[in-house]
């Protein structure tokens, strides 16, 4: 006897799409790409929040983008720099996710696979990063995008699939599933976030227990002298919340104290060597005041600052590691210091140990290194841009040639070698401003780092170049200030300023640009001078 077969149960119809749906698909796509995003930004604080998808993409466009843009980005955004970026990633993914949620509702997995392919590209980023050190970092863009497609999936099912009974869309449980995902969320991120990561808690709880220790050879007293009493000029000693910073970190490196190591190895090195900081901290330690200035400073910028710093010599340290210069035979003419993120720092090891206070530092203007300016330790050299000389969160010492290797900046265009160039500021009055008829005094800084400054001179519009005051000299490796008397008459006036190093070389007139070792120039402000 035959079997009679049995009739398949319809499928349900897909629902036909209207401009409703359409909107509410890419607004879909956007919130799975947020949910995407919050989640993989939960889990990078227990994995490294240095792991993340923006952070690892965005780390990836700052080492792939030319040079010239980079120094646009810097003198357009200044310090916004990052963030900057960060919103112009955001941006763009935000796009994408309003697309991606337009092409699911045409072909659901298709949609779907779109925001998988985007975590991979994410995880790809990110284990792929200079400072990663562990698959893991993939974890958190890859649990992000798992999110951020199964939500996609349930939503885009939502519009594609009637109610029962109804031809049309579920648009009310969309939005509800749209709605408590993404505050569930924005709710458990914002949580991680005021909670901490084990790893940032340890790190701040090792920079407050932090005691530095009393110099060996503390910094000579500041002169009287060295401070002007001039409303508008720098001060002379800049505060570390207003110090500058230019560097390549989106997440700044919070480095436990308690577990940070330097390495010093390479050519010349006697016996590899790796240091605690409690066992830096316990060698002679130094005080001095230097200023530092970025390469990336335009003329009459604002990357430069004066500080005073503790720490303990740098060439000391090679010294006894067997290091020699290679006046004396060293095989090795460059040091790379490299930082926890990756960033590489090539500098003369002649001029590290040519006598000048090349410094291996802990502690900034009386307290331990903010995060910001690389705690646990930084190095810096007097006369050398920061580039090649400054690095932060720095964690081993190599002694290698400039010939066997180019540190991060080289290949990107920029010189192996940078001495500081001679350069003057005025601070006040500011260009545009419009000041009173009567004395008016211009005044700013002037900087020449390990040659010091011996004149200033002022220029009102194409008059003679008269001498400024020079403030009281603390070394030649800090900024001094200057200040000129101005008889200002009405109307408009260009003021200009020079200065002259402590070899006698003035600053010569014709401005270049930053790239590749630094500008140069005279710098002039335009004011308006009101009536009497």
């Amino acid at each position: 006897m035959n079997a009679t077969p049995t009739a398949r149960e319809p499928r349900p119809e897909r629902h036909r799409p209207t401009r409703t749906d359409r909107l509410l698909a890419a607004l879909g796509g956007l919130v799975s790409a947020y949910v995407s995003l919050a989640v993989a930004d939960l889990v990078s604080f227990w994995v490294r929040p240095e792991a993340g998808p923006v952070a690892a993409v965005g780390g990836t466009v700052v080492d792939s983008t030319p040079a010239a843009v980079k120094e646009w980005a810097i003198r357009v955004f200044g310090e916004s720099d990052k963030t900057v970026l960060q919103l112009g990633i955001l941006l763009l993914l935000a796009a994408l996710a309003l697309g991606v949620g337009l092409l699911a509702l045409r072909h659901q997995l298709l949609g779907t696979a779109a925001v998988a392919a985007f975590g991979v590209l994410g995880a790809v980023a990110a284990v792929t990063r200079p400072d990663s050190t562990s698959a893991m970092d993939a974890v958190p863009s890859l649990v992000g995008a798992a999110a951020g497609a199964l939500l996609l999936y349930v939503l885009i099912g939502r519009l594609l699939t009637p109610k029962p009974g109804t031809a049309r869309a579920d648009r009310r449980g969309f939005l509800i599933v749209a709605a408590s995902t993404g505050l569930a969320a924005t709710g458990a991120a914002a949580l991680a976030r005021a909670v901490g990561t084990p790893v940032q808690e340890n790190a701040a709880a090792s920079r407050a227990a932090l005691r530095l220790p009393r110099p060996a050879s503390p910094a000579p007293a500041v002169p009287a002298g060295a401070q002007l009493d001039v409303p508008g000029i720098s001060p002379f000693v800049t505060p570390n919340h207003d110090f500058y910073r230019v560097d390549t970190a989106l997440i700044v490196p919070k480095v436990d104290a308690g577990r940070w190591r330097l390495r010093v190895h390479g050519s010349g090195v006697r016996e590899e060597r790796t240091l605690t900081l409690r066992e830096l901290m316990a060698r002679p330690v130094v005080e001095r005041d230097i200023t530092l200035n970025c390469v990336s400073n335009p003329v009459g910028g604002p990357y430069a600052g004066n500080a005073r710093w503790l720490g303990v010599r740098l060439a000391d340290l090679l010294r006894e590691a067997g290091v020699r210069p290679p006046s004396e035979g060293g095989p090795a003419d460059q040091l790379v210091a490299r930082s926890v993120d990756g960033m590489t720092i090539g500098t003369p090891v002649e001029t590290v140990m040519d006598g000048r206070d090349a410094l291996l530092a802990f502690g900034m203007n009386g307290e331990p290194l903010p995060f910001t300016h690389g705690f646990p330790v930084r190095m810096l050299v007097p006369g050398l841009y920061g580039y090649v000389s400054a690095c932060k969160w720095i964690e081993s010492i190599e002694l290698t040639t400039f010939a066997a290797y180019d540190a991060y900046w080289v290949p990107r265009g920029w010189a192996a070698q940078a001495p500081v160039k001679t350069q003057s500021r005025i601070d006040t009055p500011r260009g545009l401003d419009r000041p009173a008829a009567g004395i008016v005094m211009i005044a700013g800084v002037a900087w020449a780092q390990h040659r010091g400054i011996r004149r200033v001179e002022v220029r009102i519009d194409d008059g003679p170049w008269q001498d400024a005051r020079l403030a009281a000299e603390d070394s030649s490796d800090t900024w001094r200030q200057w200040v000129h008397p101005w008889a200002a008459a009405p109307g408009h006036h260009t003021l200009t300023v020079r200065a002259t190093d402590g070899t006698g070389t003035t600053q010569p007139e014709h401005r270049t640009d930053t790239m590749p070792d630094g500008a140069q120039g005279w710098h002039s402000v335009e004011v308006t001078v009101k009536g009497g």
